[in-house]
């Protein structure tokens, strides 16, 4: 886990990274809480076998923003290079924000498998990675000490590089997921996914009804208590606004006032169905969209017939 302080090491170390096909990386900031929030560390780590933490960098960037730019310039903003982070949002904003390209996050891919596949309470990296990768005693106290302070700890160092490893880890075995999640749609067994969809169905739709209920009371004893706030919701409330008016009134101001009505309108079916044969007059762009839709057949068991 080499921890380099020195710009020339690091402007080395950057430059051997712009021929890396992946990146892991993640950041510790300083000042987190405060308006002005200052990166300390950039950890990297190019090897994803690497569990040792010889792979993983550690590049001390504290108050040195020719070196971040530096790492923004070769790295983030480089779309060859795929960089993954852990709620990339937080440590891209640090790092070229919308600049930066070809980014990967892993909280987001946790999100999108489905709950059979990773039945998780939250989507954190240390519930992730104790559970997809049998992490156990994942210390996360450092993360809320000092790193605006110098030295580091020896206890800041070690927690910097392993979350690397944690991060590399977590990233090859959701790849993994992803493809159990979407397998071939040709030679999928529809008899047992119809059965577990329909299984599903008929739970969700309890839970659902259960789920609506239960809001619409809250709501209404909020309301009733005058209580805008408790400790797991708060109430909230929006006006919307809708503006009308006839279209020949507004077709006589725009007349009178050069005001451009130059835009196409959809045409709702009942427009079509008063216009009749007139439509044909018109000059119509038609589009065609075909969306699938999945029903199930028809099915009245004995006690609903009873």
């Amino acid at each position: 886990m080499p921890y380099l302080t020195s710009a020339s090491e690091i402007s080395a170390t950057v430059a051997e990274y712009t021929n890396a096909k992946t990146l892991w990386i993640d950041t510790e900031v300083a000042d987190y809480k405060s308006r002005n929030p200052r990166l300390s560390l950039i950890q990297v780590l190019d090897n994803p076998k690497d569990m040792s933490g010889d792979r993983v960098y550690l590049l001390d960037v504290l108050d040195h923003p020719d070196i971040i730019a530096e790492f923004i310039e070769k790295i983030m903003v480089n779309s060859t290079i795929e960089k993954v982070f852990h709620n990339a949002s937080y440590d891209v904003k640090f790092l070229g924000n919308k600049k930066a390209k070809n980014i990967t996050c892993t909280l987001e891919m946790s999100k999108k498998i489905p709950y059979y596949l990773l039945p998780l309470p939250n989507y954190q990296l240390k519930t992730i990675a104790t559970a997809l990768c049998s992490f156990n005693n994942i210390d996360k106290q450092e993360q809320k000490s000092n790193w605006g302070k110098r030295p580091l700890t020896e206890e800041q160092i070690e927690y910097a590089y392993l979350d690397c490893i944690y991060l590399a880890q977590i990233h090859l075995n959701l790849l993994g997921l992803q493809t159990q999640a979407s397998p071939d749609a040709a030679t999928e067994n529809l008899i047992s996914l119809s059965a577990r969809y329909s299984q599903l169905e008929q739970q969700w739709k309890l839970l659902n009804s259960e789920f609506e209920h239960l809001q619409e009371r809250i709501k209404k004893a909020m309301q009733a208590q005058n209580i805008s706030e408790t400790s797991d919701y708060k109430l909230t409330s929006y006006e919307r606004t809708t503006v009308k008016v006839n279209f020949p009134e507004l077709a006589r101001l725009a007349q009178t006032q050069g005001i451009n009505l130059d835009f196409p309108i959809t045409l709702t079916q009942k427009l079509q169905k008063d216009l009749g044969q007139n439509l044909e007059q018109l000059s119509v762009d038609i589009e065609k969209n075909t969306s699938w839709r999945l029903t199930p057949k028809t099915q009245v068991s004995e006690t609903e017939d009873e």
